[in-house]
């Protein structure tokens, strides 16, 4: 089932109040063990609007950082 996850309801939200760049997102769960990876319908739709974001995955272990390109390498592009 695919739900509204917080990465999209944030960029959504902003999107409708006029944002229009975006440098950064922080992505954590109630887990906290491991990094929380945003889903697959979140990945698309911030390549679409922040193809160059880079994603702060804070953890118990820390924090790891990533480029989005990093999880979405092949990305779907409208001709």
């Amino acid at each position: 089932m695919l739900t509204v996850c917080a990465e999209r309801v944030a960029l959504l939200k902003a999107l409708s109040e006029g944002r229009r760049s975006f440098k950064a997102l922080a992505v954590l769960s109630e887990a906290f063990q491991e990094p929380c990876l945003p889903c697959g319908a979140c990945r698309q739709l911030l390549w679409e609007f922040a193809p160059a974001l880079t994603l702060v995955l804070p953890y118990s272990g820390g924090t790891e950082v990533l480029a989005l390109r990093e999880l979405l390498p092949r990305p779907f592009r409208r001709p």
